[in-house]
C-alpha cells in the first residue's frame, strides 16, 4: 500500500492527530534557531510511512481501548486533537474541556501512559522520535 492510499484509510480522530502533531511540533535549524511550525512547510504526505503506522498504530490502540470515555467526550477531531496535546502535557486537552470530571481525569491518565512523543524535520522529510 503507498502512503497516499495509507492516509487515504484514516478516520476522522487520527486525522486530526497528525494535523495536531503538524501543528504542535517545530522544526529548526542546524544551530537550533527558527522553531517554526512543521504544518508551515509539511504535510501528512511529508510523514514517512514508518513515523505515520507507529501514529495510526498508537490512534487505534487509544481509540479501541478508551471507546466509552471518548463517546462521553468529544467529537472524533476533537479527540485526536487532545490525545496529541495531553500526552504531550502541552497545556491544554482533555481535562481542561469541561467533560465529567472522571471523564477528563481517566482520559488524561491514559493519554500519559503513551509517552511523550514529537516529530522532526530531517532532509525535508518529517518523522516521529523513536519510530
Amino acid at each position: 500500500m503507498t502512503k497516499l492510499q495509507l492516509l487515504r484509510t484514516l478516520d476522522q480522530f487520527t486525522l486530526a492527530y497528525l494535523a495536531c502533531a503538524l501543528w504542535s511540533s517545530c522544526s529548526y535549524d542546524q544551530e537550533g534557531n527558527n522553531g517554526t511550525p512543521i504544518e508551515q512547510d509539511y504535510t501528512e504526505t511529508d510523514i514517512t510511512v514508518r513515523s505515520l503506522r507507529s501514529m495510526m498504530a498508537d490512534c487505534k490502540v487509544f481509540q479501541a481501548h478508551n471507546a466509552d470515555l471518548l463517546a462521553q467526550a468529544g467529537t472524533d477531531e476533537q479527540n485526536g486533537h487532545d490525545f496529541w496535546l495531553t500526552r504531550n502535557c502541552h497545556g491544554a486537552g482533555y481535562w481542561d474541556r469541561g467533560y465529567p470530571k472522571t471523564v477528563g481525569q481517566l482520559l488524561t491518565a491514559e493519554s500519559h501512559a503513551y509517552g511523550e512523543s514529537d516529530l522532526y524535520v530531517w532532509r525535508k522529510r518529517v518523522y516521529l522520535y523513536g519510530a
